[in-house]
């Protein structure tokens, strides 16, 4: 089949090129492995919110309702999302996988389980969680507790009263340890490297708005000022066992390390209610060894180790952009990512951003 763009996802990013194009006058065909849109927000843990608000999460030209709360929770997401899909008339072929992208000519091929499509510009949206990431760590073949990737866990009902590892100090990890905590299981937090945490609002001012704020300031007045500011917001964290990466923090976003949104998890760090732990050493038959020489005993590991984004198994590095959106080497290739950078001001916000200036560069070529 031809077609004039192949979008390869029907995520949010997705979606949003899709939205663009079609108001730009553009034809396209959106090809997503699952059967339905928005796959991973739907198998998202049950108590997540969005960490951005909403008057800057929303997609192209459409606002999230004036009725929903600041930071959208998940089930509000996927509502959106599908009522999105709808109000543009978004079709995407459900249960197509794609296996390979290669040029012929001054077309591109797309290779699926469903056949050839042949495009002249491909959008790849599947995003920054399609696979999941779980280390390896010495012993853990003898553990006998129960082991999963926080892509799996949806809530803390079956670790009532049970001691938890999480392992992984990201957002999901951070957030995964508060629902436990309040719903009365045991965890521990293993943190491997420092980590930079900011709240969600800074003296009642969202810190996303925050973000979008200090960017243009010199990275040098930045790298001074936030931890001043965190440790008056926050208090001084090294007590409790979390440092700070001696990597400023608008450093670590531009290398893609988000901080930590604070949504409770360090007013329960305080409390005692959740427990940090160094890095682990090894597993044992009943719990771990960390790399201090303490030794715990636990009844799950749940791995908050992140994601990769996969599409390398398609998309040939010849074939592949530079980074995320509108560059250069994306305009002339023909081969656009949208939806791989995750900035502090809100990868929703930035999907957005992308999409509109992915769709204006195919329509004006």
């Amino acid at each position: 089949m031809d077609t004039n763009v192949v979008i390869v996802g029907a995520g949010p990013a997705g979606l949003a090129v899709a939205a663009c194009l079609k108001q730009a006058g553009q034809d396209f065909i959106i090809l997503e492995k699952a059967n339905e849109v928005a796959p991973s927000w739907r198998r998202h843990y049950r108590r997540l919110h969005l960490h951005t608000v909403k008057s800057l999460s929303s997609l192209p030209f459409v606002p999230f309702p004036k009725n929903h709360p600041r930071y959208v929770p998940r089930e509000k997401v996927v509502a959106y999302l599908d009522a999105y899909a709808e109000r543009f008339g978004l079709e995407p072929r459900f249960g197509v996988t794609v296996k390979s992208i290669r040029r012929e000519g001054d077309r591109l091929q797309v290779q699926t389980d469903a056949g050839r499509f042949n495009a002249r510009k491909i959008v790849v949206a599947t995003g920054n969680n399609a696979e999941p990431v779980t280390p390896a760590f010495p012993g853990i073949e003898a553990f006998k507790g129960k082991l999963l990737h926080s892509a799996a866990y949806t809530e803390a009902t079956p670790y009532v009263s049970k001691d938890v590892l999480v392992i992984g100090m990201g957002n999901t990890g951070a957030e995964i340890a508060l629902d436990l905590a309040e719903s009365g299981a045991h965890p521990t937090i293993s943190v491997r490297k420092g980590v930079h945490i900011v709240p969600r609002q800074l003296f009642g001012v969202p810190i996303q708005m925050v973000g979008i704020a200090s960017r243009p300031m010199p990275q040098a007045l930045n790298d001074w000022m936030f931890p001043k500011i965190l440790d008056l917001a926050l208090g001084r964290l090294e007590k409790y066992g979390i440092v700070r990466p001696k990597q400023g923090i608008l450093q670590g976003i531009d290398a893609g390390r988000i901080p930590v949104i604070d949504v409770g998890t360090v007013a329960a760090i305080k409390q005692g209610r959740i427990g940090i732990a160094p890095d682990i050493a090894s597993f044992t038959g009943d719990g771990v060894k960390f790399a201090d020489g303490a030794e715990k005993k636990f009844d799950a590991a749940i791995f908050a180790t992140g994601y990769r984004p996969s599409y390398d198994a398609f998309l040939p590095a010849e074939l592949s952009p530079d980074k995320s959106g509108v560059n250069t080497r994306a305009t002339e290739l023909g081969v656009y990512l949208v939806g791989f950078y995750n900035p502090v001001t809100g990868l929703l916000r930035e999907i957005g951003i992308e999409a509109q200036a992915v769709a204006k560069d195919i329509a004006g070529r």
